[in-house]
């Protein structure tokens, strides 16, 4: 195999784990995650509250959000992508 096809292999590797689906949506949810999560401490006013029966609806969606970007994340590095094997034969 030569250089130029080792560094073709390596770069077709990193794209595919870059765009792997679980970081995407692990992504997604951690930034949702912050957002409600800030507006739960930030937007704190007895009506809301009232609203939601007394329960901090944003702080508690938003923690649940970041634990579950956090739980994609580290699928997505213990069980990272693997390029399908192409046999030498077959080309």
């Amino acid at each position: 195999m030569s250089d130029n096809e080792a560094g073709t292999e390596a770069v077709k590797s990193a794209s595919s784990a870059l765009f792997d689906l679980r970081t995407v949506i692990a992504i997604l949810f951690l930034v949702y995650g912050v957002v409600l999560t800030v507006m739960g401490f930030v937007s704190d006013t007895p009506e809301e509250l009232a609203k939601a029966g007394g329960i901090d609806i944003n702080l508690w969606s938003g923690i649940v959000m970041i634990v579950i970007g956090v739980l994609f994340v580290a699928w997505a590095l213990w069980r990272p992508l693997k390029p399908p094997v192409v046999d030498p034969a077959e080309e």
